[in-house]
């Protein structure tokens, strides 16, 4: 299968997912990319096609800001997308892939078997740029900023629009800084149009439909969705990082 199939086939699974979900798109593109796309190209285009997704969700599902969860979160990102490209040449992807997809599948997993959560309200503003600031360092790192937000208004019990607004809005506009970085330092250029326009061709309707989805979920099969596809992606980092450990 050549490179440009595959490239707009994972841009249409993550798309549906991330219209659903309203995040998630670089986590299940990535997972169908490594089979037949190339890495530099795949980092860029799952930036791309993520901010591309974020924009048809704001347009199709309108949830307000929620600029006093919200605020916070961007906060911290502001501190951390810096932080996250100074480390990005001193930190070993693989190790740091496997000890957070541990992480998450032990921890996501534990969520999914227990039927009622405690809620986190300590902490305040502070604990949410914390939050946010983890989200920031992990764009340039692994590309999955919304991981830690969407993990964290899981455990503060947001309500199910509440979580989408702040997890749709906070990965616009991290995406966003990524994406204008990726032009600046010139590693998304003019000759990755025909690309760029496989994935976002690829993507819309599946995105369009996944946000129809969302819109008649109930609260709960929301969250349980959040918490599996938290648990996909530990799975996706471990299988990445041993089989470049181990290869």
């Amino acid at each position: 299968m050549s490179e440009m199939w595959v490239l707009g086939f994972g841009a249409a699974v993550a798309g549906l997912v991330q219209g659903i979900s309203g995040f998630a798109f670089a986590m299940v593109a990535m997972s169908i990319w490594v089979w037949g796309v190339d890495p530099a190209l795949a980092a860029v285009m799952a930036v791309f096609g993520g901010w591309t997704g974020q924009v048809i969700s704001v347009l199709r599902v309108r949830r307000g800001w929620h600029l006093s969860l919200l605020w916070p979160f961007l906060a911290g990102s502001a501190i951390g997308i810096p932080i996250g490209t100074r480390l990005l040449p001193l930190l070993d992807p693989n190790r740091f892939k496997l000890v957070l997809g541990s992480l998450l599948v032990v921890c996501c997993s534990a969520m999914l078997a227990t039927a009622r959560l405690p809620h986190i309200t300590r902490g305040g503003r502070v604990a949410d740029a914390v939050v946010g600031l983890l989200g920031g360092v992990m764009a340039p790192l692994s590309g999955f900023s919304g991981l830690a937000p969407a993990l964290w208004c899981t455990l503060r019990g947001y309500t199910k629009d509440a979580h989408r607004a702040v997890m749709q809005n906070f990965n616009l506009i991290v995406l966003s800084a990524t994406l204008a970085s990726l032009v600046v330092s010139g590693r998304a250029h003019a000759g990755l149009l025909p690309q760029m326009g496989v994935v976002a061709g690829s993507l819309i309707v599946p995105a369009l439909y996944g946000s129809k989805i969302y819109i008649g979920m109930s609260a709960k099969a929301f969250r349980d969705g959040v918490l599996w596809l938290l648990v996909l992606a530990g799975v996706v980092m471990l299988a990445s990082s041993l089989k470049n450990i181990l290869g």
